[in-house]
């Protein structure tokens, strides 16, 4: 295990980069936070399956970019714009759909603001695939509290089915080509399809046999005066943290947000602390929380928390105009909050290093 990072590290540090982009929209910023995500992973990934989906989900962020794009040709754009680039055919809607138009009018601001809005979305899932992509699903389960165990195994096993099916399906094209059968197009995919989800289901009835034989959902008896009060600290503390959040976002409760946010937050944790003890496991070999662990999650919440300051700070450098349309520039210290985000390539452990 000295050889390997704490997978929370690795989450934790890749939801920052992902709260960081939905700070802004200038285009330059989310494609320096798509590069840092994108060398970390070159650099720090580990030779396993659930590791190559990375490049399923730059695909899935291209996709969403390009239905963007899409939408806002065809639907129209709620912003205003002077330079048309192409007009398509409009088709008349009834009253009821006052708002909504099909074709007419493509300008270049409107489609400008769509790839502004589309980006931050891409940005967010790629990050995201970034932290697939290092963490290990296992390894996170098992260092989840005792309380959160079996919503951790639904959430785990989710998150382990796409890397595995993208790994089938490379897999049952590889053998296709081998044989000279087709494997791309249509016909190309009904065919590889069905082993694939014939595979899905003999993974899901073995990983049941398998929690099964292990007791999994065995739990140990605990007095109805503690079920009563975690279920009251959990509650109350989840509502604590709505409400502080409101606080915090609203400008009439800005003197109680911090305070209930905080006071929900130490409530809940009390609540999963009791809840644990509901649970009969044991951890073989626990991840630990190192130095380098609280590097990485540090890298990554100096990035969120600074172009947090900057969208405050200046916002127009962080959210270029599109009405009337200029060019984006990259703001030189908030480039260079981003760039906090290499730090996890430089002092994470590389896990093709022998232990």
């Amino acid at each position: 295990m000295g050889r390997t990072l704490h997978p929370g590290a690795w989450w934790l540090w890749a939801l920052s980069l992902g709260t960081a982009a939905t700070r802004t929209t200038n285009p330059l910023l989310l494609a320096l936070l798509v590069a840092v995500s994108a060398y970390v992973v070159a650099t720090r990934r580990p030779d396993t399956p659930w590791s190559r989906s990375y490049g399923a989900f730059v695909k899935l962020a291209l996709a969403v970019l390009l239905i963007r794009l899409l939408f806002a040709t065809v639907l129209g754009s709620p912003i205003p714009g002077t330079h048309t680039l192409f007009t398509l055919p409009e088709a008349a809607l009834p009253a009821w759909a006052q708002g909504i138009r099909l074709g007419g009018e493509v300008t270049a601001e409107a489609l400008t603001f769509a790839l502004y809005d589309g980006l931050k979305l891409a940005t967010l899932l790629i990050c995201v695939g970034a932290a697939n992509a290092l963490a290990s699903p296992s390894r996170l389960l098992k260092s989840l509290p005792g309380a959160l165990y079996e919503t951790g195994v639904a959430v785990v096993v989710a998150l382990t089915f796409a890397p595995h099916l993208i790994a089938d399906v490379r897999r049952l094209r590889a053998a296709r080509r081998l044989r000279g059968r087709p494997d791309q197009g249509i016909r190309g995919l009904l065919q590889v399809g069905l082993p694939v989800l014939e595979g899905a289901l003999e993974r899901s009835v073995s990983l049941a046999a398998a929690m099964d034989a292990r007791g999994y959902g065995r739990t140990a008896r605990v007095p109805a005066a503690v079920r009563r009060t975690t279920a009251a600290l959990t509650l109350g503390g989840l509502l604590g943290v709505c409400a502080g959040t409101y606080g915090l976002l609203t400008a009439e409760g800005g003197s109680y947000g911090v305070p209930v946010l905080l006071a929900g937050v130490t409530a809940a944790l009390a609540g999963l602390k009791l809840g644990g003890r509901r649970s009969l496991r044991t951890r073989y070999r626990p991840d630990r929380w190192n130095v380098r662990a609280w590097l990485v999650v540090a890298s990554g919440v100096a990035v969120a928390a600074l172009l947090t300051l900057a969208s405050v700070r200046d916002p127009a450098a962080l959210h270029p105009g599109v009405v009337p349309l200029v060019a984006p520039a990259l703001p030189v210290w908030p480039a260079a909050a981003v760039l906090l985000g290499l730090l996890p390539a430089f002092v994470a452990p590389d896990p093709q290093e022998p232990s």
